[in-house]
């Protein structure tokens, strides 16, 4: 919510360049909201023999979505008109870094609390967009700036982070834009570790003396047996199998969790350069950017800060998506389309190929 609240004020400062009213901001906008459901993964049987044969049915509830949304980005050639906007739509070009519209500003605010695959996860893309166009020349097109503000939380992805950038953009009549600007990160320390500090020489985990100093306890019966309880003092194993197999798995990840949200945001500043080129026709078209992050200034004084992580070396960071289309007749056509990013050595992905043919 507090990434929401610093796009929400960057707002004032993009309006400033422009006759601005809240009529004017939502013009051509849809606000919209869905609940999508379906059945999730079948269930599963096992099977034990430890104490004769028995079976246990692991059942993963059903997968479901709730969201709401606001979205005002002016469609590209080859995105279909929907006649409802549910929001499960793959936009891939959502992540293209300039818009076709100018001189307008864009947005979309979006969450989503789902459960997928016995998984429930909040996510969250917010953006707002602003590419200027002070007219062209008679050979190329130069826009003083563009600004983008992005907030992204994706659980199944486990990425979460507020990017804003201001970029200078050079144009030419070929549809090829170029931008040279600086970009401001916001994000958890991605790179630490905090199951380091329990590592033994041999490599191997401590996990017994952590799940101990995290307030599990064991009892044993005086005859071999074992018992472990949790914090809570319920019962999570009685064995040393289903100790190691299960119990511990959990309390590592709750541990991993519970350190990483005790440190605080980090930022990291970064230099910037990208491309965006479209060309469209009713028989192809071709959209494709990118954005390359080669330098990065954080602080150095912060331990906890991918700089250092990263052996207070310079990284790249980078994203990239392309959408493309053809039709080879009025029956046959072929597309590809997909984005990927990689960001404090994190990446993150999606795709979508295939062959279309229309029988008349």
């Amino acid at each position: 919510m507090k990434k929401l609240l610093v796009i929400l004020l960057c707002l004032p400062l993009i309006a400033n360049s422009q006759d601005f009213s809240v009529k004017e901001f939502f013009k051509y906008s849809t606000v919209y909201g869905a609940i999508n459901g379906g059945n999730s993964i079948s269930d599963v049987d096992v099977y034990s023999v430890s104490n004769g044969l028995e079976t246990q049915t692991i059942v993963t509830p059903f997968d479901y979505s709730v969201l709401f949304g606001a979205r005002k980005i002016k469609r590209y050639g080859y995105e279909p008109k929907e006649a409802f906007k549910r929001g499960t739509e793959a936009s891939f070009s959502d992540g293209a870094g300039k818009g076709i519209w100018t001189n307008e500003i864009e947005f979309l605010f979006q969450a989503e609390y789902k459960r997928q695959e016995g998984e429930t996860y909040f996510d969250q893309h917010h953006m707002i967009r602003y590419v200027g166009d002070d007219g062209c020349g008679k050979h190329f097109c130069l826009s003083h700036w563009m600004a983008k503000v992005e907030y992204i939380e994706d659980g199944f992805a486990d990425v979460k982070y507020f990017e804003s950038s201001q970029r200078l953009r050079y144009e030419t009549k070929n549809g090829i834009s170029l931008n040279l600007g600086i970009s401001q990160r916001m994000s958890e320390p991605y790179g630490y570790d905090p199951l380091e500090d329990w590592l033994l020489s041999n490599g191997n985990l401590h996990y017994t003396f952590l799940a101990l100093e995290e307030g599990y306890t064991t009892q044993f019966d005086g005859q071999g047996g074992v018992e472990y309880f949790d914090p809570s003092g319920n019962s999570v194993a009685t064995s040393t199998e289903v100790w190691e197999a299960v119990a511990i798995p959990e309390m590592l990840a709750n541990y991993t969790e519970k350190k990483r949200n005790e440190l605080p945001i980090n930022w990291t500043h970064s230099w910037v350069m990208g491309f965006d080129y479209y060309k469209y026709t009713k028989t192809s078209w071709l959209h494709a950017w990118g954005s390359l992050m080669p330098l990065h200034y954080s602080d150095h004084e912060n331990e906890f800060s991918y700089y250092n992580f990263n052996g207070e070396k310079q990284w790249m960071d980078y994203s990239a998506g392309m959408i493309f289309g053809y039709w080879y007749n009025k029956n046959l056509g072929i597309f590809v389309e997909g984005t990927y990013n990689k960001y404090w050595n994190r990446t993150w992905h999606g795709f979508s190929a295939g062959v279309n043919y229309r029988v008349f």
